[in-house]
């Protein structure tokens, strides 16, 4: 497994971490297999999504942010619960294909660390199961 690091600079942003999945998938040396991103965070999640034009990013959080407003009542004390919310929304792990040893996207898909509550120190990890009976590995 990789740990990728992420710093986030504002309360709610995505960030467009397929290349660093990308490289560690590389890394890893499996060719053909499943890639798992999975995020260990209750006010963060992670997603597949348009990564050509950045405004899609925009609209997702304006959306988001609409749907779950920042302070609406909420119980919980920590004044995060909106945060919570959409992370469980947005789910905490995604699955990608890997063959020849590359992600298999969409050719506008791209991988985003959603952040809910920063700005945080962050991880996503990485993990990659070999495909078939070779297990998968280069070489």
């Amino acid at each position: 497994m990789k740990k990728i690091s992420i710093s986030t600079r504002s309360r709610t942003e995505l960030i467009d971490v397929t290349h660093q999945v990308a490289q560690a998938v590389k890394e890893m040396g499996i060719s053909d297999g499943i890639c798992y991103v999975f995020v260990p965070h209750t006010t963060a999640g992670i997603i597949i999504n348009e990564n050509a034009d950045p405004s899609v990013g925009k609209d997702i959080l304006m959306e988001l942010n609409k749907l779950i407003p920042l302070d609406d009542g909420y119980s919980h004390l920590e004044g995060n619960a909106a945060a919570h919310i959409k992370a469980s929304i947005v789910g905490s792990s995604v699955t990608v294909l890997v063959e020849g040893g590359r992600l298999c996207l969409g050719t506008w898909q791209g991988i985003f660390f959603c952040e809910f509550d920063g700005p945080r120190s962050r991880q996503v990890w990485v993990k990659v199961t070999p495909d078939g009976p070779s297990g998968g590995h280069i070489g």
